[in-house]
């Protein structure tokens, strides 16, 4: 029988301005973010033996232990780790060429996860608020800053994030996922959002009773959850996620720490 829990999630309220949020210190008289967002409760699956598949729920769980003994390593990461994750997303995707462009290592700080987890003066930690990586138009923008002209060629592409615990098992802030097939498209707002050398943009969720959320308890360092954030060919193409509380979890747990990488993956058959 599959088990759940009930945890808070911080979702966009409805609102008629395009939201963007800044993750440095804004310039003189601009607010950190335009819009109101609201934390509710939803209930949280444990997905742990479930039958999973990165085309239909937009998700997957794989055991996947890796070389890499410091994920702190930069240059042991793009080396080791970059082409373990590619040969890992092409084999649950079935795409015909993978491209790692992109990875992030997350420390989570004490108290509720940030909005995107930005903290000043830290490394990036958990992030608590419900998105998804890519829109539409920032995933073509990235086929064509990894292929040029080449992109014009291409039928079907997608973008998966690979994400895994390099320390402690996950027992706090663990990663909540939305079912893609649970996703209207009218759930998800276009968004801005600064650093301080680019401009990106991103999906923020607004609720919906129609989403299935669900968690992998107790994630492993040999475990890796690989999830979709775009996909041109439309089925499973977003998995809106946040980081959430759990409610379990007992103080003095080991704060959870992270590596996400992003991939774009190449499809050859258009009908994968």
């Amino acid at each position: 029988m599959t088990t759940s829990i009930t945890a808070a999630l911080e979702f966009l309220r409805p609102t008629s301005d395009r939201p963007y949020n800044y993750m440095y210190l804004p310039p003189h008289g601009q607010a950190w973010q335009n819009a109101d967002y609201e934390r509710l409760p939803v209930p949280i699956h444990d997905a742990r033996g479930a039958d999973t598949a990165i085309h239909r729920e937009g998700y997957t769980l794989r055991h996947a232990p890796s070389a890499v003994r410091d994920f702190l390593d930069k240059e042991q990461v793009m080396q080791r780790y970059y082409p373990e994750m590619a040969e890992l997303a092409l084999a649950v995707s079935g795409a015909s060429k993978a491209i790692v462009f992109d990875h992030l290592v997350r420390k989570r700080q004490p108290g509720a996860p940030q909005a995107f987890g930005r903290t000043e003066g830290h490394r990036p930690g958990a992030a608590g608020r419900v998105h998804c990586d890519f829109t539409l138009t920032s995933a073509r923008r990235r086929l064509e800053l990894e292929l040029g002209g080449g992109a014009a060629e291409v039928a079907r592409y997608s973008i998966v994030n690979l994400w895994r615990s390099i320390r402690h098992p996950v027992l706090d802030a663990p990663l909540a996922l939305c079912d893609a097939r649970s996703v209207d498209p009218a759930d998800l707002v276009a968004s801005d959002i600064f650093y301080s050398d680019r401009q990106g943009e991103i999906y923020q969720a607004m609720y919906s009773s129609a989403h299935r959320w669900s968690y992998f308890p107790a994630m492993t360092r040999d475990e890796v959850l690989i999830f979709k954030q775009y996909d041109s060919a439309r089925p499973a193409s977003h998995v809106p996620h946040a980081a959430f509380e759990h409610p379990a979890t007992s103080a003095g747990t080991p704060l959870r720490e992270s590596i996400e990488i992003r991939c774009l993956l190449i499809y050859e058959d258009n009908a994968k």
